[in-house]
C-alpha cells in the first residue's frame, strides 16, 4: 500500500476508535490539518474502499474501517502506546494489600474495565471465570443491533467454555482477535494474554476498541503479577 494511503487509513481507524463515528473528508482536513483537499481525500477513500479497507454505509455518509482495515492497522500501522502514570498507579492500587493473587487479578480486571470502558475477562488456571464491565460493553452503540446483542449474550452465557478453548491456545504476548477470529462475535474486538501462572486475561469491546491501550494495560498487568510473584518468592 502507498505510504499516503497507509497514513490516511491509520488516521481513519484511530479517529473511529476515538469517536465511534464514520469519518468524513472535510472533518479529517479540519481536525488533522492535512495538506490536501477534501476532494483528494474522497478519491483516496474510494481507493481504500475498492481494496476492501473502508466501507460507506450510504452515499452521504463518511467511511468506517472494515475488518480487513482493522487487521491491516493492527499488523502494519499501530504504534506502541505508553500508559500514563496514573493508569499504572491505579492498577498498582488495585493489586495492593491482597493476600490472594487471584483476588488481586480480579481487582485489576475491574480497574482495567473502568479505564477502558470495555469488558475485561479473567480466568484462573482452573478456568474459573470472572468478568468486569459487561455493562460497559453493552452500552456501546454497536450493540444496539438486536441480532449482534443476542449473539454476544449467547456467547457470554457460554463464557466458561469459550475461555477454556482460549486457554488452550496460550497467548505469550497480548494478541488481538477481531471480527471473524473473535470468539465473542464478528462485531467484536478483543485482546488476550496468558499470565505466567497459566491464567488468562482478556479485554473485550467493539471492533473499534482501543487496541493500543488494551495491549499496554495487559502488559502492565502481567508485569505487576510477575513482580508480585518475585516479591513473595523473596520473602
Amino acid at each position: 500500500m502507498d505510504d499516503k494511503l497507509k497514513k490516511l487509513l491509520r488516521i481513519v481507524v484511530e479517529d473511529v476508535i476515538k469517536t465511534g463515528e464514520a469519518v468524513g473528508s472535510q472533518r479529517l482536513v479540519e481536525t488533522y490539518g492535512l495538506d490536501m483537499s477534501p476532494a483528494t481525500i474522497r478519491n483516496w477513500f474510494g481507493v481504500l474502499e475498492e481494496e476492501g479497507y473502508l466501507l460507506q454505509l450510504h452515499t452521504s455518509a463518511g467511511r468506517l474501517p472494515t475488518e480487513q482495515g482493522y487487521r491491516f492497522y493492527l499488523e502494519e500501522l499501530m504504534s506502541a502506546y505508553d500508559l500514563q502514570r496514573k493508569d499504572v498507579l491505579e492498577m498498582q492500587r488495585a493489586a495492593a494489600e491482597l493476600e490472594r493473587k487471584a483476588d488481586a487479578l480480579r481487582r485489576m480486571a475491574r480497574a482495567m474495565s473502568e479505564m477502558t470502558r470495555d469488558a475485561v475477562l479473567y480466568a484462573d488456571r482452573d478456568m474459573h471465570a470472572y468478568a468486569a464491565g459487561i455493562a460497559n460493553l453493552l452500552s456501546q452503540p454497536e450493540f444496539m443491533d438486536r441480532d449482534r446483542l443476542m449473539h454476544l449474550g449467547e456467547t457470554l452465557d457460554r463464557m466458561d467454555e469459550t475461555l477454556d478453548r482460549l486457554a488452550s491456545m496460550r497467548f505469550d504476548e497480548p494478541t488481538p482477535l477481531i471480527g471473524s477470529d473473535c470468539p465473542f462475535g464478528e462485531g467484536c474486538g478483543s485482546v488476550f494474554l496468558t499470565m505466567h501462572d497459566g491464567s488468562l486475561f482478556g479485554i473485550l469491546g467493539p471492533m473499534r476498541m482501543d487496541y493500543q491501550r488494551g495491549i499496554a494495560l495487559l502488559r502492565a498487568a502481567k508485569h505487576l503479577a510477575e513482580d508480585d510473584e518475585t516479591t513473595n518468592d523473596d520473602v
